[in-house]
């Protein structure tokens, strides 16, 4: 029945009608009120673009690992952060600021909503007499340096590494004879 491009109601009273099926029971109902028929599209289907898709587009490039907060919970009431700037930036836009400088306005303002969340909870950790807890948004360079922490030290302790470095030091004084 692929060959036959037509709704359900014309495919069933073709077949009724060649005597391929007999007539079934929903048939009368379904031709005294018929189903809304809906405009047949070409098989393209437009994307939904909203405003603010641009600037969420600038914010997921600039922050790659926000992309991906929470996407499973698709069904939060909390929109991802990427859309969030983007409604922001637009409302800045919509009272007469610049694109640029809504977008330098809107990024400094979720910089400094972090650092004083960071210190008002140092704030409690004091007062409850508890040690304060790490920096949930520390920057990258000293993370990737907390996490090679381990092996500079272990440089300077291992005995192989110094065994390593003694013959290196040997091997330079060979090359240049000494």
């Amino acid at each position: 029945m692929s060959f036959m491009k037509a709704d359900l109601l014309t495919k069933t009273r073709k077949l009724v009608k060649g005597l391929a099926i007999p007539e079934p029971r929903w048939l009368k109902a379904m031709e005294h009120a018929p189903p809304p028929i809906f405009p047949c599209t070409d098989g393209k289907v437009k994307t939904i673009t909203l405003p603010e898709d641009v600037y969420v587009k600038k914010f997921n490039r600039n922050h790659p690992e926000a992309r991906y907060e929470e996407a499973y919970r698709f069904h939060s009431f909390d929109p991802p952060p990427g859309r969030v700037f983007g409604q922001r930036v637009l409302e800045l836009k919509q009272q007469g600021v610049s694109e640029d400088e809504a977008i330098t306005m809107e990024y400094r303002e979720g910089k400094k909503a972090k650092k004083k969340a960071y210190s008002r909870l140092k704030k409690i950790a004091r007062v409850l007499g508890k040690k304060p807890p790490p920096n949930p948004y520390p920057s990258a360079i000293k993370e990737i340096q907390a996490e090679e922490r381990k092996y500079v030290r272990e440089r300077f302790f291992n005995p192989r590494s110094k065994d390593i470095i003694r013959e290196l030091q040997e091997e330079r004084f060979r090359n240049f004879g000494w």
